[in-house]
């Protein structure tokens, strides 16, 4: 009896609404020495020569067209990068720009021609599927423009929550979430930003969102995506050049 009389304390404590009156209030968790990581990060990507930097997709669609067609090339653009190199996106997007790159003149072109455009970026084959069917949704659906919800982004073929994401930040300048990808993803659970390892990046958006202010959602994808592709790879990071060597989790201390 004296047993279960502790496990019900204890379930008070730390479980809100199952006890009377006030509830304690329950510290809010977060990973040790993350303002120091993190600014330890904006050092090192302070020279911004990341090729996210130069070619990423906030550089790859035309900023002097009209704001529909360029949340629509922003869109694309994230289509185009899912497990592609910014290198390869930016080659493609610039080239679909020199053909006009817009709602109608996508859905004038044959699969072939869009095919032998986008190549080599990574899984042309289905992109093209995806590309096709999802502008023909938007100009059905949305005169042309892209939705400006998480939850209608995420609905159109081809389009992950980091691209929905994404899509927000840059094409809407609203943050509705973090956007998380494999650097994101991998340097979240290098540092132990999680509670306990995720292994998908969805997983990871979740885990950050309930403990880093809403003021740096937006930077952090940015922050960690040129980190990851110069420092913090993802086989044989270079721990020697980091300036977190000595307070990361994961580093292989020389």
């Amino acid at each position: 009896p004296r047993q279960s009389r502790r496990r019900k304390s204890v379930a008070i404590a730390y479980e809100p609404g199952q006890g009377d009156g006030a509830e304690p209030q329950r510290a809010r968790w977060e990973p040790r020495h993350w303002r120091e990581q993190l600014q330890r990060i904006r050092d090192m990507r302070s020279s911004r020569d990341a090729p996210v930097d130069d070619m990423g997709v906030h550089k790859c669609y035309d900023s002097s067209a009209p704001p529909q067609v360029m949340r629509y090339q922003v869109l694309l653009a994230l289509m185009l990068s899912s497990q592609t190199k910014d290198q390869v996106t930016s080659g493609a997007m610039l080239r679909l720009r020199r053909r006009g790159l817009t709602v109608d003149s996508v859905l004038q072109m044959d699969d072939e021609t869009l095919g032998q455009i986008i190549y080599p970026v990574g899984f042309w084959r289905n992109k093209v599927k995806y590309i096709k069917q999802t502008t023909a949704i938007l100009k059905q659906k949305y005169g042309g423009d892209i939705p400006s919800t998480v939850e209608e982004l995420v609905q159109l073929p081809g389009v992950g929550p980091k691209m929905a994401h994404l899509a927000m930040h840059i094409a809407w300048d609203s943050v509705a979430g973090i956007a998380v990808d494999t650097h994101v993803h991998r340097i979240s659970n290098r540092l132990k930003w999680v509670k306990k390892e995720t292994k998908y990046p969805e997983e990871t958006r979740v885990a950050l969102e309930e403990w880093l202010p809403r003021d740096l959602w937006r930077e952090i994808n940015w922050l960690l995506v040129g980190f990851g592709q110069q420092t913090c790879l993802p086989v044989n990071p270079r721990c020697s050049q980091c300036l977190n060597q000595d307070i990361c989790p994961a580093a292989k201390r020389l």
